[in-house]
């Protein structure tokens, strides 16, 4: 038996396309057991009564199959009413036959209804809502007291930059605090994962599309807490030799011999090869000169060696070095190192003059020190072109008299040349460079240990 409560659609009704009817997992029960169709629909008539919206719906039974008809207001409540009737127990299978309602003014009353509803609910949480929000704005002024007023980071972190790293995260710290309790409050605790969900992925995209500029930030935090150099130590960097200036949060700033600025990105120095010159005060020289082959090379060494010794800036200990390197083609190198304590002596001027002294102390004992020697071939066919000096044009000016080179004992050694006078306008360049007011700060620490 079939019952039917029948209904006539109105016009202008938009039809909803129906699939296949929809199978319960229900256990189909034999007919002396199965509940009987009038108490389904009953059941089903009740439960549509109740709630708001399925007031035109048209319901049949027929052996445990449900046949629905009539309209909703939209999809959602067509697919609520099809989960809602595949519960009931005795339902077999539903077919679901309803249509949308296309009424533009049912559908403006039912957002108004809407929007009343969901008016009225906030305004019954105002208050809670008023007192989570307050929550949160106390704890973010809180924090922001902690991060920007107490000096507490200054002393925790070695240098102001980092204060401000720490002063940073723990603002954020106190913003997520007080995000969390105000959902708490709100009862809205699942929302967060949410807006963190997002904030992460989000900081993802933005970590790749500026990751030069994070790994140069990375890099200064690192590079500040380990400080492979200071202040006006002399060091050389991917290739650049200078003088260092500053440490910015984003480049190391060289001033080079010329009075050049040299910036260098920060994740270069971290990554790169460090060459510190000044981290050590003694650092040793070395040059090499050549002797006469037949030349007697103990000698040599011994009187360049004795030479070397005698300047008052060349230390004893570590002592002077010597040896032979190899034999030229005309003549025979000699190698020789001293070492030299950068802070009371230019090491440029050093090496200089002791490169001016081992010379002419071997010269002075009848060393030469010869120059490379050619041999010149002439075919004969070219020999007849060349012309004995005294078949020569008379006309031709004399040769002037070789200048008469003063002895080096007689000569004084300039004061530009004096190993004892310490160039400091590299370091007074950068200071200036420190100092400079558009400076952006520098990482560097003086009282902080180098690495």
């Amino acid at each position: 038996m079939t019952l039917t409560l029948g209904l006539i659609l109105p016009q202008g009704l938009i039809a909803q396309s129906t699939s296949e009817p929809v199978q319960t997992n229900n256990a189909i029960q034999l007919d002396s057991k199965a509940a009987p169709d009038t108490q389904i629909r009953r059941r089903i008539v009740e439960l549509l009564g109740e709630i708001e919206g399925f007031d035109k719906i048209g319901v049949g039974v027929s052996s445990g199959v449900v046949t629905l008809s009539g309209e909703v207001l939209d999809n959602p409540r067509q697919t609520q009413l099809t989960t809602m009737i595949e519960r009931i127990d005795g339902v077999v299978a539903i077919e679901n036959q309803t249509v949308v309602n296309g009424r533009l003014e049912e559908r403006l009353d039912s957002a108004f209804s809407r929007l009343k509803e969901r008016s009225r609910n906030i305004i019954a949480n105002a208050p809670i809502f008023f007192v989570a929000m307050l929550v949160f704005v106390m704890i973010s002024a809180f924090g922001w007291l902690v991060t920007t007023r107490l000096r507490i980071w200054q002393r925790l972190a070695p240098n102001s930059f980092i204060a401000e790293v720490y002063s940073a995260v723990a603002r954020i710290a106190f913003i997520i605090l007080g995000l969390v309790v105000a959902l708490d409050i709100l009862n809205a605790t699942a929302l967060l994962g949410a807006v963190l969900g997002a904030a992460g992925v989000a900081g993802l995209a933005v970590g790749f599309a500026v990751r030069d500029t994070v790994e140069n930030f990375i890099a200064s935090i690192l590079l500040s807490l380990r400080q492979p150099f200071r202040p006006n130590d002399f060091v050389e960097i991917a290739g650049d030799m200078g003088t260092v200036a500053r440490l910015t949060s984003r480049a190391t700033i060289l001033i080079s011999r010329e009075g050049n600025h040299i910036r260098i990105p920060n994740a270069t120095v971290f990554k790169g090869r460090i060459v510190n010159y000044t981290r050590d005060a003694n650092r040793r020289f070395e040059f090499q000169l050549g002797v006469d082959a037949d030349a007697d090379l103990a000698a040599a060494l011994s009187i360049a060696v004795e030479a070397l010794q005698s300047l008052p800036f060349v230390l004893r200990d570590p002592s002077v070095g010597a040896w032979v390197e190899e034999v030229g083609d005309s003549n025979v190198i000699l190698t020789f190192t001293g070492w030299v304590d950068q802070t009371r002596s230019s090491f440029q001027k050093a090496r200089g003059e002791a490169i001016r002294t081992a010379k002419t102390a071997l010269e002075s004992n009848g060393f030469g020190l010869p120059e490379p020697i050619y041999r010149l071939r002439v075919d004969a066919s070219t020999a007849a072109t060349l012309l004995p000096v005294s078949d020569q044009p008379s006309q031709q000016s004399p040769a002037p008299e070789p200048r008469r080179v003063p002895d080096a004992a007689e000569t004084p050694l300039p004061a530009a040349s004096d190993p004892g006078r310490v160039e400091d306008a590299n370091e007074e360049a950068a200071a200036r460079e420190r100092n400079a007011p558009d400076g952006g700060g520098d990482l560097l620490s003086e009282g902080q240990n180098a690495e």
